[in-house]
């Protein structure tokens, strides 16, 4: 009488299957939740095929016919400028305040990281939207709105960078009596500071692009035209709009790159 061996699925196997079924139904629910069929995309592809026969081509001549383009540009540029200048410096001044190696006090460094983590989990848009309310819609809450998310996302940044200057310069200046103002003037910011301006470049870059967002919710720049010509169904407008957009931000990134190529010297960015 023969015998027949049965291979058990191993354990592994299990463990992937479960997952994978697992995955699937929470996928399932969700689209269900959110009523989103994939295949809508394709049977009801002819109103994409409408909408981009609408956004061509692109309106140009409104950059010579409404000098709102250039102004919109402008305000943009300044918006992310500003907000990477103010934003930059403040945190710049309390990275040293929650630094172990700058600030002796231990409750004044964990106030003042408690206070850049919670900048840092607030949405950029729910700032926005509290600036907008409190100051009205412009660029005034749009540059309020990026030194906040400025701070709270180099705040971090830049105390680890400061905690991580050598210590050997700042030990031999306070050997010979330097107090602790002298050893950061002589020793920790001579370390910081190229890398200091090279995240500043890279933090211009970021800016650019969330001012551009931030306008379309009430901070004004070309983001805010964008809004507005959408609105009212420009969409040639809005197709110059966009292209515009892309080329600005490509020149920006590339200008950042470079820009911090030449602080940090190559193969250093990031």
């Amino acid at each position: 009488m023969s015998t027949v061996d049965i291979t058990m699925p191993s354990k592994r196997y299990k463990q992937k299957a479960t997952i994978f079924m697992v995955s699937a139904i929470l996928i399932s629910i969700a689209c269900i939740y959110l009523n989103f069929n994939p295949i809508m995309f394709f049977t009801e592809f002819h109103y994409v095929r409408d909408l981009l026969g609408e956004m061509f081509m692109p309106n140009y001549q409104m950059l010579y016919e409404n000098t709102s383009t250039g102004v919109s540009i402008l305000q943009t540029l300044s918006m992310a400028f500003l907000g990477t200048l103010y934003g930059g410096l403040l945190a710049f001044v309390l990275a040293f305040l929650a630094a172990s190696n700058t600030m002796p006090y231990k409750a004044v460094r964990i106030v003042t990281q408690v206070f850049v983590s919670m900048l840092r989990v607030i949405p950029a848009l729910v700032v926005v939207l509290i600036f907008v309310i409190a100051v009205g819609p412009g660029s005034f809450s749009g540059v309020l709105t990026l030194v906040i998310v400025t701070i709270g996302s180099f705040g971090k940044l830049f105390t680890e960078i400061i905690e991580n200057a050598e210590s050997g310069p700042g030990e031999a200046i306070f050997s010979v009596g330097a107090s602790r103002l002298q050893v950061i003037r002589y020793s920790i910011i001579p370390q910081i500071m190229p890398s200091f301006i090279a995240n500043l470049l890279y933090a211009f870059d970021v800016n650019m692009r969330a001012a551009i967002s931030l306008g379309i919710f009430g901070g004004g720049g070309i983001g805010f035209q964008l809004q507005m010509a959408k609105s009212v169904l420009h969409y040639k407008d809005v197709t110059a709009l966009i292209t515009i957009i892309i080329v600005l931000v490509i020149l920006v990134e590339k200008l950042s790159d470079y820009l911090r190529k030449k602080i940090l010297g190559e193969g250093k960015l990031r």
